[in-house]
């Protein structure tokens, strides 16, 4: 796969990520498996991670301040 932004090769790595879910919540997802570009380094999260993304933020109290979550829940 290549990178819509520059072209460049999209390499599959583990990373966390934050996802601000509301205006003081913020959620951390760790181990959470993308694809980044070797030149400029924007990422790309697939479909299918995606929708499991969406399920792990849609079971978030959404007045915690702060939470870190591993992808593998």
């Amino acid at each position: 796969m290549i990178c819509h932004n520059c072209g460049a090769k999209l390499d599959k790595l583990i990373t966390n990520l934050p996802f601000k879910i509301s205006d003081t919540s913020i959620v951390i997802i760790k181990e959470l498996p993308v694809l980044q570009c070797a030149n400029c380094s924007e990422y790309f999260i697939e479909d299918e991670v995606m929708e499991k993304v969406d399920a792990i933020l849609g079971s978030i109290e959404k007045t915690a301040e702060l939470e870190v979550l591993s992808y593998a829940l």
